[in-house]
């Protein structure tokens, strides 16, 4: 077969990074990276340190509205994919490039696999819920990452199209989890200079428009950094460093390091050997579920439900005395619950699609 793959954002390079190398053992992948995570530590770094191989094309579309980024990427995706004719097209989550790579493909008749299908906020003021709707009605093939996932395309009737495969994100942090030590990472400060990681951290993540638009809800999560007992490291969004510094600086904090963004290996280390993690980020989420550590997320929807069990990971308001108490909560592991599969889901999404691919041929 030959397959073209989009992908655009850091999950997506992550879970490409183990599917990729699966596939191409015995068939043709030209991967399109479209641009729209530029920052070299958001993207080329991801490449390199996962050995994922060159984009075969990369389309260089980042910034605008929405609407704007998705109807760039739709016609230059299209481009690519009326010269590669490509069997099938393979997306990853839930992002402007996947929506856009789904609708352009749909609309040649090229079938499309969608991983992490059936994920569900039911938030439709958040993009990314419309993005992952629209892309699963438009699939071929929906492989889902949790039972809940596959549970949401049966309320929607898609579960005809549907398979449970777990959780590549979930593969990729069993392989490369463990690649580094804390003492190797040498931590870039927005301020200028470079730190070691202290021996003791929390770690927060912070991107989303709702969290950084503006000083009061970025200032109340530095807030409860600052009444945290040791030191919080925050490698900071591109978009997001000079309000971050700016706050830093006029508020005198002293227990948060603001650093640049840091690759998948560095932060796979950092999850590992947090004490605690803070983000609104719905990988990481997954990725202190799988590292045992808790989690508090500063969203008011929830990602992944099967993480929000035993106080392991809890929903928090942009609010400091809310945000510290909810992780001074104990939470209970039970190493007995794996929720995101058994670390083999790239194989099954490979062998799916080629289940998929010859039953299509067989119907034709």
């Amino acid at each position: 077969m030959k397959i073209v793959t989009v992908v655009g954002a850091r999950p997506q390079f992550i879970k490409a990074a183990v599917v990729s190398h699966v596939l191409r053992k015995n068939h043709t992948e030209i991967l399109v990276h479209t641009g729209q995570h530029f920052d070299y530590n958001m993207s080329e770094q991801f490449f390199k340190e996962l050995d994922i191989p060159d984009p075969d094309y990369n389309l260089g579309i980042s910034g605008g509205t929405h609407a704007q980024m998705t109807g760039r990427m739709m016609i230059a995706i299209e481009e690519v994919l009326m010269k590669e004719q490509p069997d099938w097209l393979l997306v990853y989550g839930d992002t402007n490039s996947t929506l856009a790579a789904a609708l352009a493909a749909a609309k040649l008749h090229i079938p499309v696999c969608h991983v992490e299908a059936g994920t569900r906020t039911h938030c439709k003021t958040n993009p990314e819920e419309i993005n992952r709707i629209c892309t699963d009605h438009v699939s071929s093939l929906l492989l889902a990452s949790t039972k809940s996932g596959y549970d949401e395309m049966a309320n929607e009737g898609l579960q005809d199209k549907g398979l449970l495969v777990g959780d590549p994100m979930y593969d990729a942090f069993i392989e490369y989890s463990n690649k580094l030590n804390v003492s190797d990472i040498k931590l870039t400060l927005l301020q200028g200079g470079n730190v070691s990681v202290p021996e003791e951290f929390y770690y927060l993540t912070c991107h989303r428009e709702e969290n950084t638009n503006d000083d009061k809800d970025l200032l109340e999560i530095f807030n409860a950094c600052e009444m945290l007992d040791v030191l919080t490291i925050y490698p900071v969004h591109p978009r997001n460093k000079s309000r971050a510094v700016k706050l830093l600086e006029e508020n005198g904090f002293t227990k948060l390091i603001l650093c640049e963004p840091v690759g998948y290996l560095e932060s796979a280390c950092l999850v590992k050997n947090a004490k605690k993690i803070v983000t609104d980020s719905g990988g990481l989420q997954r990725e202190a579920f799988y590292a045992g550590k808790k989690c508090v997320t500063i969203l008011n929807f929830v990602c992944w439900p099967e993480t929000m069990i035993n106080n392991r990971n809890e929903l928090s308001r942009p609010v400091a005395k809310e945000i510290v108490e909810k992780l001074s909560h104990d939470q209970i592991v039970d190493e007995n619950y794996q929720p995101f599969g058994d670390g083999h889901s790239a194989n099954k999404i490979v062998e799916a699609i080629e289940s998929a691919e010859k039953e299509r041929e067989s119907s034709k």
